[in-house]
């Protein structure tokens, strides 16, 4: 108690009107992620043998899996463009060519049964009916092979809209034809204006997309699989060196996991290696010698109808088109493109002798070479006597009798050859072609497998030291 100075008691002191502070808790220290913990036991397991042989076990696992499923991957995406290749987009474009073909020569048909007036051939109907048919069901074969919103889609609807069009102006022109109104002519010109404006270069453009698609299926199958090849040098040096330390710490030569593992890494890799070697070899010489050399014979055959076409069509026009040659001088239409047809075609004949690596590749060229040129001496001849005035004796020169020898004789001529040659260059083709597609075949589901054999083997040989440490 507190007393004043006379001795009185004072009052007790008022209490304190703000209550005290309690002291200050420390604060608890921020979570840290799940990422930096197990960073950090990983450091910590770093630090001890056994923690170290369980990284190395996982690494070693890891890089051998990673190599057999990008070795899968690659190899199976290469095997199916090779595949599409052989059975698929080389066909379509087999196709595509026959499309161009058939209707070429349905035209060339159609104007020779015109150029016989009343008298067309059964034979010549035949052809043009056969050609009609042929179209039809290549078109159909098309169709279901592409894309539905592809270009190539497209082209074959309008082919298919246009043919039947064709078709019943061919017929106008043979009914005219017969009760001998010139209005027959008309029909015809109009019908190949329709067939060499509209019809065949839509067919062209089949052929050019179809060669496109072809080109990029290539593309795809032939690449070496480089990041499956980086992976499994990869897996050997980590189990190369993996090996070499346990060697070193433990003086044994051999750990019976890593070599079972190693072994199985490399077999991978050398039948990765050889085996898509072989299927490059292989697709890289059905395109050289397959598809360039089809490629050529099928637009030298194209230019031997599109001459027939027009050399017919020459006596069918009777100089009623013409276009200007050179300054002042004239020619009729259809001759002047005959003559650029044939130049193309002995251009595409020399390339196809060149390509031809086989007696059976470069004999059935020859014949239609020589067929070529006698074609065009017998042309010649025919356009001689109709400038002379003698219209039957050039048409006898170019639709008569054989003992008229007339240029269609050598036009079936080549044609065969052509067709001939075509045959021998789509078989050897497809022996390149499978045989490069068959070298990868198996190779995605044995990598596999010896990749999880070869993941279990690192394991299981790192778990044999760690055993050592119990």
């Amino acid at each position: 108690m507190t007393h004043t100075r006379n001795g009185t008691a004072a009052p007790p002191a008022a209490p304190p009107t703000t209550p005290p502070t309690p002291p200050t808790a420390p604060s608890a220290a921020p979570r840290r992620t799940a990422f930096a913990e197990g960073l950090d036991r990983l450091r910590a397991a770093a630090t001890t043998e056994p923690g170290r042989l369980r990284i190395i076990g996982a690494v070693l696992a890891l890089l051998v899996v990673a190599f057999g499923a990008v070795t899968a991957w690659q190899t199976t995406a290469r095997s199916a463009a090779a595949d599409d290749v052989l059975h698929s987009s080389q066909p379509l474009t087999s196709a595509a060519a026959d499309i161009y073909r058939s209707l070429a020569d349905a035209n060339t048909a159609a104007s020779s049964g015109f150029l016989a007036g009343g008298q067309e051939t059964e034979a010549g109907r035949d052809r043009y009916e056969k050609d009609i048919r042929t179209a039809a069901a290549k078109l159909i074969t098309a169709a279901n092979s592409s894309d539905p919103d592809s270009p190539s889609a497209r082209t074959i609807a309008e082919l298919n809209r246009l043919l039947p069009e064709y078709k019943g102006l061919i017929e106008r022109a043979r009914a005219n034809n017969r009760q001998g109104y010139p209005l027959g002519g008309a029909y015809l010109r109009y019908a190949n204006d329709k067939m060499q404006t509209e019809m065949l270069p839509a067919a062209e453009d089949l052929y050019t997309s179809e060669n496109r698609r072809l080109r990029a299926d290539y593309a795809d199958a032939t690449p070496y699989p480089w990041a499956a090849i980086a992976l499994g040098v990869a897996a050997l040096a980590a189990l190369a060196w993996a090996q070499h330390r346990t060697y070193r710490r433990t003086n044994r030569v051999l750990n019976h996991g890593l070599v079972a593992a190693t072994a199985a890494t490399t077999a991978v890799l050398l039948w990765l290696v050889v085996g898509h070697s072989v299927a490059r070899a292989g697709l890289n010489d059905s395109y050289d010698h397959g598809v360039r050399s089809l490629g050529v014979l099928h637009d030298a055959r194209i230019a031997s109808l599109k001459a027939r076409g027009n050399e017919n069509l020459t006596l069918v026009n009777r100089g009623a088109e013409t276009v200007e040659t050179t300054p002042g001088k004239f020619a009729d239409k259809f001759d002047v493109a005959y003559q650029a047809s044939m130049k193309d075609l002995a251009e595409g004949l020399t390339r196809a002798a060149d390509l031809a690596d086989d007696d059976a590749g470069a004999r059935p060229v020859k014949a239609a070479t020589g067929n070529m040129d006698v074609w065009q001496d017998r042309h010649r001849q025919a356009r001689e006597a109709d400038d002379a005035g003698d219209y039957q004796a050039a048409l006898d020169k170019v639709i008569g009798a054989k003992s008229d020898e007339p240029t269609g004789e050598c036009f079936d001529g080549v044609d065969r050859s052509l067709q001939i040659a075509i045959a021998h260059e789509e078989r050897e083709f497809a022996q390149a072609a499978g045989d490069g597609r068959d070298a990868m075949t198996g190779l995605a589901a044995g990598a596999a497998v010896l990749a999880v054999l070869g993941a279990a083997g690192a394991v299981l040989g790192v778990g044999r030291r760690l055993s050592e440490y119990r």
